[in-house]
């Protein structure tokens, strides 16, 4: 099932505290995925900064808006306990709790008007993505997954329209970063342009040179068969090569894919979506226009208060 939005939370994280006893957020944090019956690939998924798993940040805004509303207080560091506020709203029963139940409390309405008046245009987008069911975390994902999504579009168009040389020498140093081919001028060297758009060549897999790849890159509009990819097949063993990487502007066919994954030789296809995410990654192409840091409370900082 989809990971729960961090309001959808709430009645399940009160509940777990019900019984008064003091708790841990980490197990907390277990018994909330035990009760959605979350696999361990959604437990394992990252916010795209890397700093946490999605869940777990959720279960965390979850417990941070209860404990502004008062319904939960932590006694000492490092746990936490349901107030009686927290009961009495247990015992009517709700079918839900989320952030319009909770602007009924007046500590959880000044916490917000705190928020509010840093600025007007952040309250908005805060709003925003409550209205999503977004923490700001999820908010901040989605907006930089969305540029990344925009950037990778626009830089492939741009890779499209370059010249045949120039292609060669982007796939070149987009090799290199990835740590293939020795130096720049080693691959710059191994790489030789075809004359049919397209590059081929043999680079080294490290800077000893313990083995070998086979390149074959071609820019193109059209989609990429599987006779194309049993040519390429073939050409690494009158190489003998084992390894090799093809990399195309375009897309691949269903029929050349699953040809890839049967031959005997290790074939890695990049299609053109798959190489303008790779140069994003490896800053080839793009450059930084500003940095953004999310911060959290050193809690480390006030152990010896």
């Amino acid at each position: 099932m989809p990971i729960p939005d961090y309001q959808s939370l709430m009645l399940p994280f009160l509940r777990l505290s019900s019984d008064g006893e003091e708790h841990r957020f980490r197990d907390v944090v277990e018994q909330l995925a035990a009760e959605f019956k979350l696999t361990d690939e959604e437990r394992s998924e990252m916010l795209p900064s890397g700093a946490s798993p999605r869940f777990n940040n959720r279960v965390g805004w979850s417990k941070t808006y209860l404990k502004q509303a008062r319904l939960l207080e932590s006694p000492k560091r490092g746990v936490f306990q349901i107030t009686d506020r927290g009961r009495a709203l247990l015992n009517e029963r709700p079918a839900r709790i989320d952030v319009a139940l909770l602007n009924c409390y007046e500590e959880f309405r000044a916490f917000r008007a705190r928020r509010r008046d840093r600025s007007t245009s952040r309250e908005s987008r805060a709003q925003s993505a409550l209205s999503t069911m977004e923490t700001p975390e999820d908010a901040l994902a989605s907006a930089y997954e969305k540029l990344e999504e925009e950037l990778e579009a626009e830089l492939l168009e741009h890779i499209k329209s370059t010249s045949p040389m120039f292609f060669e020498r982007l796939v070149v140093e987009l090799l290199v970063k990835m740590g293939y081919g020795g130096s720049r001028e080693d691959a710059g060297h191994a790489i030789g342009r075809s004359g049919d758009e397209g590059i081929d060549g043999i680079i080294k897999e490290d800077r000893l040179g313990l083995d070998v790849i086979y390149v074959q890159a071609k820019r193109w509009n059209g989609t990429v068969g599987r006779p194309e990819i049993q040519r390429f097949a073939g050409a690494l063993q009158g190489h003998q090569a084992r390894k090799g990487v093809f990399i195309t502007t375009s897309s691949f066919s269903q029929g050349a894919k699953e040809f890839a994954g049967r031959i005997d030789s290790k074939v890695i296809l990049i299609d053109g979506e798959r190489l303008a995410e790779l140069m994003v990654v490896h800053n080839v192409g793009v450059s930084t226009v500003g940095n953004y840091e999310v911060k959290k409370i050193d809690l480390d900082y006030f152990e010896g208060e």
